[in-house]
């Protein structure tokens, strides 16, 4: 800074704080080396500062100048700090931030300029909110008993009761196919999954009331490209590490209540899509608990390693395990360096790995995933021309399942290559020799990958196959292929079978199902089952996937934190994840710039 700058800034501006900023005091339970401290913008965006930027914020009243604000921090700091170095801060750290306006800066114009907004890749997207915060606080109000250690305690064993008696007595997969068979038991199952993923926010809200924190908005969004679900729970941060445990597994202890919930269902009415529901519950809580992105294990892993933002310390880990480079730079404690440079180990080769397989496979997933749109589109259409509604309601449901994946992975694609290409235009600013060989790599890469795909090295597309399950695939036909393509071959000792339950009159086959309902599936189209005309070795349709389970995620949102401009920054100031992916605000607990969503933070 020019000094003709630092007199002009230090003589005409008072400092003044940003829109709606809260200070949150210390950061408990902190796996850095020395103390953090946080703050809450106007948006909900909270971040993670030092002590002497802290302390700079605490002194800023809108009446102090920079020299008055100057004296008050030495006094406190411990140590001089001078009315240059407070203007160099305000202007080059916290204002860039949104923590303080501009200096310099009109009022009228602080009023009409917005705060900085974040672009996070793995951050919640076209997020809606469904329940505000006056009725968040009255739902966390309403369930908070539940997190009583008693209560947890006999819960948990229940679960443990649950479990053994499901997968070692009475077996879990049976339930799972009787329902796959019937379209309106499809339906049920999917509403109640879909509530288990509500109701797994609120335990996230309602653990976050109990533990002296206030719940923010419950909504959803797309998450990578999945819908999802979120509750924003930012102001965890302010609470003990205790606390902020007991929030982030909120959302998997509520799975295990509602799947208590459904045993009780199942044994008042013995109804088998009730044991389906709560084996499809374990895959979400499983699902969870996994710490790659920012679900619910992620937020726990941070919690515990008491590091906020772990994708923020990917770049210091990896640079500090270069040669010659000393880890303890990274201003974290050796228990906590241990848990971030294992995760990273961890996950980084877990995403290339994963990003390879996809791209190695892309034509048979591209073709695969057409075909069984184009069937499973078209034998929704036949179900309710036929007036089978449920029918046509499940084929809806798979429909959607596979058209979620197919667009929000056609959009990931498109912002992780933009961010690629701009990473590398900044990397290799003022460098050609580099940015060639990198543009002659990628192209080789390129060449390379299409040249696999063209000449037919990559897995061919799945073959077609009868639907698994009809219930989900209406009008799909039911024959089996045979090895002879001649009409005349000798037959196989194996009839064709026709669709199970059907006689090709419409009848079905009494099946006895618990509870004693005998329910009844759709007549299948004409079309569905084999003609005598068709040749036994004309090819099936393919199957398509079900859409039994749930297409969102659930999980508590809080705003990632971001990285400031220079290592030397970041140790002083740095974004926390909060529960909003858009605009403004991180992804934490909420959808809001707050915090980001539970994409449990779902």
């Amino acid at each position: 800074m020019t000094a003709d700058l630092f007199t002009s800034l230090s003589a005409t501006s008072v400092p003044r704080l940003g829109h709606g900023l809260e200070t949150l005091g210390e950061y408990q339970g902190s796996g850095f080396t020395e103390r953090k401290y946080i703050v809450r913008r106007g948006d909900g965006q909270v971040l993670l500062l030092s002590r002497l930027l802290y302390l700079i914020v605490c002194s800023v009243d809108g009446i102090r100048d920079a020299e008055a604000i100057s004296h008050r921090v030495s006094g406190r700091y411990g140590a001089e700090v001078t009315e240059q170095n407070v203007v160099y801060l305000l202007d080059k750290r916290l204002a860039p931030m949104g923590v303080t306006m501009p200096l310099g800066e009109s009022s009228e114009e602080s009023e009409e300029s917005a705060p900085p907004t974040s672009d996070l890749l793995l951050s919640l997207r076209g997020h809606r909110v469904i329940f505000r915060e006056e009725q968040v606080a009255r739902i966390a109000a309403a369930f908070a008993w539940l997190h009583r250690p008693v209560v947890v305690a006999l819960a948990l064993a229940g679960m443990a009761a649950m479990d053994i008696w499901l997968f070692a007595i009475h077996g879990a997969i049976t339930p799972v196919l009787q329902v796959l068979e019937q379209p309106l038991w499809m339906l049920i199952v999917f509403a109640l999954t879909v509530a288990s993923l509500l109701f797994h926010e609120f335990g996230h809200a309602s653990a976050c009331h109990y533990s002296g924190a206030a719940p923010g908005r419950i909504g959803y969004g797309l998450y990578l490209i999945w819908p999802s679900m979120y509750t924003d729970v930012t102001d965890v941060y302010r609470i003990p590490k205790s606390g902020r445990l007991r929030t982030g597994l909120g959302g998997v202890y509520f799975n295990a209540v509602f799947m208590l919930l459904l045993m009780a269902g199942y044994l008042l009415t013995g109804e088998a899509f009730f044991l389906a529901s709560i084996y499809l519950v374990h895959f979400e809580v499983l699902e969870q608990l996994m710490p790659v992105v920012r679900l619910d294990g992620y937020y726990i892993l941070g919690d515990l390693a008491g590091v906020p933002d772990l994708f923020g310390k990917v770049k210091p880990i990896l640079r500090s395990m270069l040669p010659g480079r000393n880890p303890a730079t990274l201003g974290l404690r050796r228990s906590a360096r241990t848990v971030v440079t294992v995760w990273v180990l961890t996950m980084i080769p877990l995403l290339v790995a994963e990003v390879a397989y996809v791209l190695w496979n892309l034509p048979r997933l591209l073709a695969t995933a057409m075909r069984s749109l184009k069937n499973q589109s078209v034998g929704t259409y036949l179900a309710f021309s036929d007036g089978h509604l449920a029918a046509g309601a499940v084929g809806v449901i798979g429909t959607l399942m596979l058209m979620c994946p197919m667009a929000g992975g056609a959009y990931l694609t498109c912002r992780v290559a933009v961010r690629l290409f701009r990473a590398v235009v900044r990397a290799t600013e003022g460098k050609p020799t580099r940015r060639l060989v990198l543009a002659l790599a990628a192209c080789v890469g390129a060449v390379v990958l299409a040249g696999a795909w063209w000449q037919g090295m990559t897995p061919k597309p799945l073959p077609a196959a009868a639907p698994v399950t009809p219930a989900l695939q209406p009008a799909v036909p039911w024959v089996h292929s045979t090895q002879s393509t001649s009409t005349d071959s000798k037959p196989t000792g194996r009839p064709t079978p026709s669709p199970p339950g059907r006689h090709g009159t419409g009848e079905r086959h009494g099946t006895d199902f618990p509870g004693g309902r005998d329910a009844a599936r759709s007549t299948p189209r004409s079309g569905t089952a084999p003609s005598p005309t068709r040749p036994a070795s004309t090819p099936a349709a393919p199957s398509t996937p079900t859409g039994a389970s749930a297409s969102g995620v659930a999980h508590a949102t809080r705003t990632p934190a971001h990285p400031t401009a220079s290592s030397s920054e970041s140790e002083m100031a740095s974004v926390l994840p909060s529960p909003t992916a858009s605009g403004p605000v991180a992804v934490s607990p909420s959808p809001s710039g707050t915090a980001s969503p539970s994409p449990s933070s779902s």
